[in-house]
């Protein structure tokens, strides 16, 4: 039995598509990272953390001192958290004026207390 030139490159070319579909499988992620700050777990335990703050503070604190407090409070989680800074900080407080209605600075999130 002989195999022309086509069967064989289409074996060949079915082959090697299958190992590049596994090496690309074997490599994704498969499993959550054990630190990965950007779960709605970790978002929640770090808003916790930022209002807890913000409420012991009266609201009376910039961005870079409230970053401060938020790093040296005893529930920051600093090995979750490793990645956390003032940019990501203010990316935060964007997203969280964006979602509670009538804040648009730390003093009206201390106002607005819900």
């Amino acid at each position: 039995m002989e195999l022309d030139t086509s069967t064989l490159m289409m074996i060949f070319f079915v082959i090697s598509l299958i190992g590049s579909i596994w090496k690309i499988w074997a490599f994704m992620p498969n499993k959550q990272l054990v630190d990965d700050d950007t779960t709605p777990e970790a978002q929640a335990k770090l808003e916790a953390v930022m209002l807890k703050v913000i409420y012991e503070k009266e609201g009376k604190l910039n961005e870079q001192e409230l970053f401060e407090a938020m790093q040296a409070d005893e529930e920051f989680d600093k090995k979750l958290f490793w990645r956390f800074n003032l940019n990501k900080l203010t990316h935060f407080l964007n997203a969280y004026y964006a979602k509670i209605p009538n804040t648009n600075n730390i003093e009206s999130i201390y106002k607005n207390r819900l």
